[in-house]
């Protein structure tokens, strides 16, 4: 039998997205050799553009993504189109690949952001990034003024419907399995305060006409006419080859996430997680500076090792 070769590198990026590309990108102009592993499964991919990032406001995430690989090649770094399945460790890590391969680094950097799990509801999968919207901040202008509905999917809801105000002053808050008693006093007052118009009852489907959202429909059969729809889809952290290495992890109200200093650095030494797999709201811009963070402090901490490990004791 033939003995596979195993590659050698200094940095190992698992996924390709803004975290990732923008790690690779300082890693790669600091003359590290370094391989990005992206299983090309961006978690933005069903917007049409992404919004809240200076200079590339309304860019396309495949163009931007795009331009990030081209960026890398620049410098040297390789990309390979491929999921990571298994990490181990004997002083440096080994990446087991999909494809069989197996590749080996001194640094890590885990950018496998999150998967969203949508409420299970005929037609908000199939309207998700055009008129059924998750995040204000990254849609809310080009929706703004229309008529708005916010389909709960835990009590924190409401924190989203009083959020999506800001845009629309036309908005309906359906509890749909969330109970009314669920809802706090200061939660009835903030909503009412808003002008929010709040209504109970299990939503049984999103109404489209003619490719567009006109309405929501209850179980009862009563129709809501709405043009878009927010709803927070349930994140499952794709942090598998953190918990294989056994990482901290810590619970929040949007799952559980890796304990990480200011630069990303997990509990388990030589370790980074950048992006969305350190946390639910990074936007492209922050998973974009977290990547940049990380590899500038990985490669201050390989030169560091290596003069230490040059220096005579």
């Amino acid at each position: 039998m033939t003995e596979k070769h195993t590659e050698s590198y200094e940095v190992v990026v698992v996924g390709g997205g803004a975290a990732g590309l923008s790690a690779a990108l300082v890693l790669g102009r600091a003359r590290r050799r370094a391989l990005v592993v992206d299983a090309g499964e961006p978690r933005n991919a069903p917007a049409a553009h992404m919004q809240g990032y200076l200079s590339r406001d309304g860019m396309s995430p495949a163009e931007f993504l795009a331009a990030g690989r081209e960026e890398i090649a620049r410098y040297g770094v390789e990309l390979v189109r491929d999921r990571a399945v298994d990490v181990t460790r004997d002083g440096d890590f080994t990446v087991a690949l999909a494809s069989g391969r197996s590749v080996r680094a001194r640094r890590l950097v885990v950018a496998t952001g999150l998967r969203d799990e949508l409420p299970d509801v005929p037609g908000v999968a199939e309207r998700f990034g055009n008129d059924v919207l998750h995040c204000p901040y990254c849609h809310g202008w080009e929706v703004r003024d229309q008529a708005f509905g916010v389909l709960a999917t835990t009590p924190l809801s409401v924190h989203q419907a009083l959020m999506v105000s800001q845009w629309s002053k036309d908005v309906t808050f359906f509890l749909h399995e969330v109970a009314e008693s669920d809802l706090s006093d200061d939660d009835l007052r903030r909503l009412a305060a808003a002008g929010v118009k709040v209504v109970p009852g299990s939503v049984a489907e999103l109404v489209i006409e003619r490719d567009r959202l006109t309405g929501v429909r209850l179980a009862d059969g009563t129709v809501h006419a709405r043009e878009v729809v927010f709803t927070a889809p349930r994140a499952v952290p794709q942090t598998g080859l953190l918990q294989k290495l056994g990482a901290d992890f810590q619970d929040t109200p949007f799952g559980a996430y890796p304990v990480v200093d200011p630069t990303g650095l997990t509990s388990v030494p030589g370790v980074w997680a950048a992006g969305n797999a350190m946390g639910y709201a990074e936007q492209v811009i922050n998973a974009a500076a977290g990547g940049y963070r990380a590899g500038a402090f990985i490669n201050g901490e390989l030169l560091m090792a290596d003069l230490d490990a040059a220096t005579p004791h």
